[in-house]
């Protein structure tokens, strides 16, 4: 793992395969680590001829945390976007999308294919819409527009994602029972349930960096960045939606949703998917990503060609 200082801020990033390959930049989702881009993941991804880069948002894992900002009070943040005013907030989804062109920046690369799950696709939907001329292509996994008339998170599921989960410190048994349920209910219904495998991911990031306040200001950043369906219209670069049938966190619609909002985009629902990456869709996923980006390098080696 190495730090790049970006926008004041220190970002922890790792990457697989050739430095010389054309890039792949991971962004990862609400509260998680990169860690959850899994190393079979980032390697499979690498074997096709990319250099592919993850890194830890800010208030992530081991990338800066702004802890003298207090987690924000999600009554009054509420009250405010109803009355249509703008809630002061830590940061952005802006300035998260600006941290990952600071890393691009520090590693001395140009142009990337952008890749978010989550809270990272909105980011990577940031990239393609706002700094167009970094982003050679987009996929965007189970994300969604902020268009409001989308359907919301069951209830249930909101309920589980705000009830606080019980104390690491004081009771690491009951926090992981709570952190697994939850990841049982998000998870879909083809793929079976691998606990022990969520419980080691969950027990590396707790062991790295556990901050609910962090999470929470993530969670604010995603609540004033508002509708983006006009600024998706104006992405050009090639874009892959995925997501799945069974998401109960972003519903399947909000996948639809962005799709329909971004002009060419491809729309690959994947049956039984719920709103996590089953090590069984690896190759699925990794398959999609390698497809669009193909189509970059062909279209840009014909474009070439018409104007050689």
């Amino acid at each position: 793992m190495t730090f790049a200082k970006v926008n004041g801020i220190e970002l922890a990033w790792d990457s697989f395969g050739d430095a010389a390959d054309e890039a792949i930049l991971l962004i990862s989702g609400l509260g998680t680590q990169m860690i959850r881009w899994t190393r079979p993941f980032c390697e499979g991804l690498a074997a096709r001829g990319y250099r592919v880069i993850r890194f830890d948002n800010r208030d992530a894992g081991r990338s800066t945390h702004f802890s003298a900002s207090a987690p924000p009070d999600f009554g009054a943040l509420a009250s405010a976007l109803m009355a249509g005013r703008r809630p002061d907030v830590p940061y952005t989804l802006h300035d998260m999308a600006a941290d990952a062109i600071g890393l691009l920046d520090a590693l001395g690369i140009a142009r990337v294919h952008a890749v978010g799950r989550s809270m990272g696709g909105m980011i990577a939907q940031v990239l393609a819409s706002e700094h167009a001329d970094r982003v050679l292509s987009l996929t965007s996994i189970m994300s969604s527009t902020g268009n409001p008339a989308l359907p919301q998170a069951a209830p249930d599921v909101m309920a589980m994602m705000m009830r606080p989960a019980p104390d690491l410190a004081a009771d690491p048994d009951g926090f992981l029972v709570a952190r697994l349920a939850f990841a049982r209910r998000i998870a879909g219904t083809a793929y079976p349930f691998d606990e022990d495998a969520h419980r080691a991911l969950l027990l590396e990031e707790a062991g790295c960096c556990y901050d609910p306040g962090g999470t929470a200001r993530q969670i604010a950043a995603m609540a004033v960045a508002g509708d983006r369906r006009a600024r998706l219209a104006t992405i050009t670069a090639p874009t892959l939606i995925i997501h799945g049938t069974d998401d109960p966190l972003i519903a399947p619609a909000c996948g639809l949703d962005t799709a329909l909002s971004i002009p060419n985009a491809i729309h690959l629902p994947i049956e039984g998917m719920g709103h996590d990456l089953p090590h069984e869709l690896d190759q699925t996923v990794i398959d999609a990503i390698r497809d669009l980006a193909k189509k970059v390098q062909i279209h840009d080696a014909l474009h070439g060609a018409r104007h050689a």
